[in-house]
């Protein structure tokens, strides 16, 4: 079992700056691919971006490139989401997620469905 958390969440205005955290308990986040999924009100959980088990690779959803950056720093057992230039839109709910299924460390995980642990969610709103 992992447990994941994800501090970070707030009210930012557009063009504004946030970075959330995915900190994980219970196993080493390094043996994981983690994604970022975002669900706002009424909509289904959508892919944002996610980085390989080796960190080798990353992948993101076409409204957040050049905008989100993920990353992940092994020592502290955290994945990490910069996101820039934050529009109203971005505004919703943010899940990180970890996969274990997969034997390729370089492979993305791009579906919910292809992963196994969820984080709560941390709320994210951006004004106009």
């Amino acid at each position: 079992q992992v447990q994941l958390v994800e501090p970070g969440g707030g009210l930012v205005q557009a063009g504004g700056s946030l970075r959330l955290s995915c900190a994980a308990s219970g196993r080493t986040l390094s043996r994981f691919a983690v994604g970022w999924f975002h669900q706002a009100p009424g909509k289904e959980r959508e892919f944002v971006t996610a980085i390989s088990r080796n960190g080798g690779s990353t992948y993101s959803a076409n409204s957040v490139k050049g905008r989100f950056t993920i990353s992940r720093d092994n020592a502290k057992n955290t994945v990490y989401l910069q996101m820039n230039s934050l529009k109203p839109e971005d505004t919703a709910v943010y899940y990180c997620a970890a996969s274990l299924r997969y034997s390729s460390a370089a492979y993305i995980p791009r579906s919910p469905i292809e992963y196994d642990y969820w984080g709560q969610g941390t709320q994210v709103t951006v004004s106009s």
